[in-house]
């Protein structure tokens, strides 16, 4: 059973992190502030747009390491190679760390504490809901070679 599994159907991932930042502002904006920053600090400001940064390049070195594989942000091609260089040398889901990181600096510079708790929870539901899914499709495509990739790089940091 498990050698006819198929990656994820939907982009679950990008749609679990748009949906935690919407309802991040919406409780912003009509429930109540979480007060874990100064909204008008310079410093939440300029860490926020410190973090933006790194985790925008990080995401465009991700994106532009699979493309120099030939490969795509699809699981669903059947040539995919096992990418274990670039950011995946760091990390397994860097453009996943990435939306995470974009929400947390989302946060800082827009004031909004809500961003700051989403990012780890859409974190943990990518985690659950497509990451270990995207691993098992992962193992049974690669096999040993994604065994040792698990062992040697971390599923986040």
């Amino acid at each position: 059973m498990n050698y006819r599994m198929k990656p994820l159907k939907y982009p679950w991932p990008p749609l679990l992190y748009l949906g935690a930042c919407v309802i991040a502002v919406l409780l912003d904006d009509y429930v109540a502030s979480a007060p874990l920053i100064d909204p008008k600090g310079t410093i939440a400001l300029i860490a926020g747009a410190m973090i933006a940064t790194g985790a925008i390049a990080f995401n465009v070195w991700a994106i532009h390491t699979l493309m120099l594989h030939y490969s795509s942000l699809s699981l669903h091609q059947s040539k995919r190679p096992l990418i274990t260089d670039g950011p995946y040398r760091y990390s397994r889901n860097p453009i996943y760390l990435g939306y995470t990181l974009l929400m947390v600096a989302g946060g800082l510079m827009l004031g909004n504490g809500w961003l700051m708790i989403a990012a780890p929870i859409a974190a943990l539901l990518t985690t659950l809901i497509a990451i270990r899914y995207e691993e098992l499709h992962q193992l049974v495509r690669f096999g040993v070679d994604f065994e040792r990739y698990c062992q040697r790089t971390r599923r986040w940091i």
